[in-house]
């Protein structure tokens, strides 16, 4: 069979965080068939591209993966797959609450021949092997003779052929800019992050988080011989390629045991497997020394910290009292002595916030080293303690808000501001935090690393911007660029003058043998 694997975008804003799932199911298909990965984030289609996509590969089976806030583009998607008479299997956290949904048993339409529950890795296999004898069963579910779940082992692991593989797909430069940027030197047109994983499963447990539902509350991890071999294998191709490559550790708390993480990130260091790397870690655990100076030393560039809030009664409420806002600055010095550029997100519209929740958060983090803030509001997902809580209490004003899927737009009623005051107190934060004004600021704040640390971090400010802001559009960065003219030509003149030294050095001499 002619297997296509598909992560959607969600059609409003580009998604810069890679997918693992489609080059693991990819690596888990038996032998025999020809598996084609698309991911809607770098290869933009609407439902007609897909459908004539479909036609002219001539596609026999369809597996969709989509998290909620891409589950209406997906939706509609597997539609148009499914009007051109191929069959759709769906999976993903959505889909495992949602399973009904997807198969239109709740009166709606059916947008899916199959649905895998949980995570697809031992079913994968027993789905392809049912499509081709042209018999897929309306659910496959991860459990035993007895009815009870079982998680996948990572134990040993598939490997992910990343040497042979097509990665354009994860270059995050746009590609109007990457003939200009391979003019200054070989391989800046090229900025690829790559997703690997080393474990699953979080205990923690916060109440408007889908994954401890999704993984489980014990943790699962691979082998430090394979997480390290997988590295090589990415170093590998990055010296044979050239340009940039990062790693995405898509666990959703890399350092939760931290004396196994320390481990691995020693392993790491003694392979020489170092590359660039961002990962998910809690602050809680970012207050150990040691662990900070393993991941400095293993190649961590960033790491995304979930602060949530200022305010230890909105984390409280929320079930993430492990957080201490007292706390929050410190790590932020450790990171940036460390010359990692810490990602931060922080929720408004909690059941504590008042209006003015931006300024107040803002005026904390301008006291830190400077960062990568997110900010978003508190989003109720189906099947978590959360939507439970407000479903509840009434207090939900669109209860399928995933179908009208509309960014930075709340879904329930807060308690002490109006929705229309959180969506403004996040404007500000924005605003606030990726003007050009504050881009400047923040370089100017670290006029003591290096110039290629500042471009490094400038640069991702752009990128993160478009969280927010549109920049989907080539005239949308031709205006991003000209608002940070100031900041753009002073790191230029820098760069050039760090370089210019360096290219009239003369090369070196060849090498001459001894002639006797």
């Amino acid at each position: 069979m002619r297997i296509l694997l598909y992560n959607p975008d969600n059609g409003v804003t580009r998604n810069f965080m890679p997918h693992l799932w489609m080059f693991l199911l990819q690596a888990l298909t038996p032998p025999g068939h020809e598996v084609i990965l698309v991911d809607g984030n770098t290869q933009a289609m609407d439902e007609n591209d897909m459908a004539e996509f479909v036609r002219k590969r001539r596609i026999d089976l369809v597996g969709i993966g989509a998290m909620t806030r891409m589950i209406a583009k997906a939706y509609r998607m597997a539609d148009a797959i499914r009007a051109v008479g191929v069959p759709v299997v769906m999976g993903g956290p959505h889909v495992t609450e949602m399973a009904d949904e997807a198969l239109g048993r709740n009166g709606g339409v059916r947008h899916a021949d199959a649905v895998a529950l949980g995570e697809a890795d031992d079913l994968w296999p027993r789905i392809v092997e049912d499509a081709e004898r042209g018999e897929l069963k309306e659910i496959y579910a991860p459990v035993n003779e007895s009815g009870k779940e079982v998680k996948p082992s990572l134990k040993p692991y598939p490997a992910i052929p990343w040497e042979s593989l097509d990665l354009d797909q994860f270059n995050l430069v746009p590609r109007f800019l990457r003939p200009m940027l391979s003019r200054v030197s070989a391989g800046f047109g090229t900025f690829r992050l790559i997703p690997i994983e080393s474990g699953r499963g979080c205990p923690y447990g916060c109440e408007f988080c889908t994954v401890t539902g999704f993984f489980g509350d014990s943790i699962r991890f691979r082998s430090d011989e394979s997480v390290v071999e997988e590295m090589l294998s990415l170093k590998r191709r990055a010296k044979r390629d050239g340009g940039q490559v990062f790693v995405f550790l898509v666990d959703d708390n890399f350092a939760i045991n931290p004396k196994r993480t320390k481990q691995l990130l020693r392993a790491i260091i003694e392979a020489g497997a170092q590359l660039p790397f961002v990962a998910q870690i809690s602050v809680n655990l970012l207050r150990d020394e040691e662990l900070v100076d393993l991941l400095a030393a293993a190649g961590a560039r960033c790491l995304y910290i979930g602060l949530e809030s200022i305010d230890p009664a909105n984390l409280a409420d929320v079930a993430k009292g492990f957080n201490k806002p007292a706390d929050y600055g410190t790590v932020m010095d450790r990171l940036s002595r460390h010359n990692i550029i810490p990602m931060f997100g922080f929720i408004f519209g909690m059941d504590f916030d008042t209006p003015g929740v931006a300024e107040r958060t803002l005026e904390q983090t301008r006291s830190w080293p400077p960062g990568l803030p997110i900010f978003s509001h508190l989003v109720p997902f189906p099947s978590t303690p959360l939507y439970a809580r407000l479903a509840a209490a009434g207090r939900l004003t669109r209860p399928k808000h995933w179908l009208d899927f509309k960014p930075f737009s709340m879904a329930h009623a807060p308690l002490n501001m109006t929705i229309d005051q959180v969506h403004q107190e996040l404007r500000i934060a924005w605003e606030g935090s990726y003007s050009a004004a504050a881009n400047a600021k923040a370089i100017e704040m670290i006029p003591h690393k290096t110039v290629g640390q500042r471009l490094t971090h400038f640069i991702a400010r752009l990128f993160f911007r478009g969280i927010y802001f549109p920049q989907m559009t080539r005239l949308e960065w031709i205006k991003l660029i000209a608002h940070n003219r100031k900041t753009i030509f002073k790191l230029t003149r820098e760069v050039f003058r760090v370089w210019r030294p360096l290219r009239s050095k003369p090369a070196p001499a060849a090498y001459q043998p001894d002639v006797p």
